[in-house]
């Protein structure tokens, strides 16, 4: 039995009889879960335009390679199970083509009999996803050529693979899916190339923070074409397909998979005259109400708002999807207040053994939104270093320079670990927590899953000590070439003389750590000391020395592994 239940207003709310869900995979599937357990009264019915309504999308790049090995794990839920489990009546290959709003109802089409009917709801809730993205460019529809978006789509590439028995493959695009194809296909033993428009594959990311992923995946033996656009794609003479692209170069594959984004799909939306954004999805409220207080809308087709930045943006990921469905059913049952509060784009992705991970704003966002922000880089180890396995996880810290308020937070490395740290912060930014935070924040600690100080401690302590005037900062993007020629700047690399021969920042002076309390008096007074070492530990203790001398000094952050991430090592001249 269901009973009114107030809402955030005191108004009693009389839950709907008739819900209707356009869309099922990750946000109409958990709606349509939550009602059935908030309500045995209402009726409920799933029209989904595909074969299959709830399945694992971001699994099929495994299933091409057969990672994942029984494409049947990729479905999440069939409809005898939504019948079974929660008695919501399932059709599937069924498109719904209008909603009439005065009248309350949805014009349905079946796509197998071509019967088309009216069917009339008391509330309505789209989830119709997003498309892949096909530009109108020359060759779009050439055989050989695929998106990855359904299991159809998973379908096709690996018929095409065994079928033509495909060798080379370029991936047009370098977001999340074009690198886990690019894995995929790799594993398989293909031959791949990135054909990216940006300078970067993962453009979410900071570049510094992406370096050690191409040096990675040219390592591996995937070719990387950066910084240069698709114009059109041709058919060769003897099979398979060329890629030509903005600056006339041209790039051959047995196979070409298309993954430069997915759109909104809102036409349904915008023919009803529901209120759309300024980046194309639907306008919904913190209830995922819709412009028509009777129609609800979640997942990829809706705009959310950017925790950070305040800003409306697109976001399609699984995870906010199935939360924006269990909070619209909530508030379609009279469960007020009931608010999604916006994302913070926490991801990861994993290529080739080396992972990726973020949460939060990045920089180039905050520069571009004007919010103020200050940055650290820490290189710390995932666990003890003496227990075997242990390695770097590099992270970049963004955050406020007035309080300290976390505002992003981005880590890459190739040991276990890495997007846990990344969970940490995450939870901390939506908390409002600040560096002081996570200096303190007690984590779990062994020898095998962490340290006694942990990175995310390391990272908070760091951006702390500059907050507290303990550690000024500086960072390797500032104009190295002016600091050099300033003759009131000198760079100090305080790391042993063996490690300064290998590699330093050219007009850098060696003088280590080790015996800079017998050699601090013969630094210049007179002169700003930029300060480094290989990861940032040293470089502190270096520039606490010297403060404590009466020195002007300051610590680069990251140390020389972050120059190396960004910019091309340069060997010293003599001291």
């Amino acid at each position: 039995m269901t009973v009114p239940r107030a809402s955030a207003n005191g108004a009693t709310s009389v839950p709907p009889k008739k819900v209707l869900i356009v869309g099922g995979v990750a946000g109409g599937a958990s709606a349509g879960a939550r009602l059935r357990r908030l309500s045995e009264d209402v009726e409920i019915t799933l029209f989904e335009r595909g074969p299959y309504v709830s399945f694992a999308n971001c699994g099929l790049p495994y299933a091409v390679s057969e990672v994942i090995n029984d494409e049947a794990k990729l479905l999440v839920a069939t409809p005898k199970k939504f019948k079974e489990w929660f008695n919501i009546d399932v059709q599937q290959m069924t498109e719904v083509t209008a909603i009439h709003r005065d009248s309350k109802t949805i014009s349905i089409k079946n796509l197998a009999t071509g019967e088309e009917r009216e069917v009339p709801y008391d509330a309505l809730l789209l989830a119709p996803g997003s498309a892949a993205l096909k530009p109108p460019i020359p060759g779009i529809d050439l055989p050989g050529l695929f998106t990855m978006k359904t299991i159809p789509d998973m379908r096709l590439v690996k018929e095409w693979i065994k079928a033509k028995g495909v060798k080379s493959a370029v991936i047009v695009g370098g977001g999340f899916i074009g690198l886990e194809m690019a894995e995929n296909l790799h594993h398989m033993g293909i031959s791949v190339k990135i054909v990216e428009m940006l300078t970067q594959v993962m453009p979410p990311m900071d570049a510094e923070m992406i370096e050690p992923l191409h040096a990675h995946m040219r390592s591996k033996g995937v070719e990387l074409a950066l910084g240069d656009g698709v114009a059109g794609f041709e058919q060769r003479p003897g099979g398979g397909l060329t890629v030509k692209t903005a600056s006339g170069a041209a790039h051959d594959a047995d196979l070409v998979i298309l993954a430069i984004g997915v759109r909104p799909e809102t036409k349904l939306a915008k023919d009803a005259g529901l209120k759309l954004g300024k980046r194309g999805g639907i306008r919904v409220d913190d209830g995922m109400r819709t412009s028509d207080p009777s129609i609800y809308a979640v997942g990829d087709a809706v705009e959310v708002k950017d925790w950070v930045t305040g800003e409306h943006t697109l976001i399609p990921l699984a995870g906010p999807a199935n939360r924006q469905g269990r909070i619209a059913a909530n508030v379609m049952m009279g469960m007020e207040p009931g608010r999604f509060r916006g994302v913070q784009g926490t991801a990861v992705v994993g290529v080739m053994g080396m992972t990726l991970a973020q949460t939060g704003a990045s920089e180039k966002t905050l520069k571009r939104v004007g919010i103020p922000y200050q940055k650290v880089y820490t290189h710390a180890n995932n666990h003890a270093g003496y227990y075997p396995g242990a390695g770097a996880v590099d992270i970049k810290l963004l955050f406020s320079p007035a309080d300290g308020k976390i505002l992003g937070a981005q880590a890459v490395g190739t040991v276990e670990g890495v997007e846990k740290r990344i969970d940490v912060v995450s939870m901390a930014l939506q908390f409002g927590a600040s560096v002081y935070d996570l200096e303190e924040a007690e984590l779990c600690y062994a020898p095998q899953y962490g340290s006694a100080k942990d990175a995310v401690n390391f990272t908070g302590m760091v951006a702390a000590n500059f907050l507290r005037g303990d550690m000024p900062l500086a960072n390797w993007d500032e104009d190295l070439d002016s600091i050099r020629a300033d003759a009131n700047n000198l760079i100090v690399d305080v790391r042993e003389t063996g490690e300064f021969a290998k590699g330093a920042i050219e007009g850098a002076v060696n003088m280590p750590l080790s015996t800079l309390r017998e050699n601090v008096g013969k630094l210049p007074k007179d002169k700003k000391l930029y300060v480094y070492c290989q990861v940032g530990m040293r470089g502190y203790l270096a520039t606490r020395q010297m403060l404590l001398a009466d020195l002007n000094a300051v610590n680069v952050s990251g140390g020389f592994r972050s120059w190396q991430t960004q910019f091309k090592p340069i060997v010293a001249g003599k001291l």
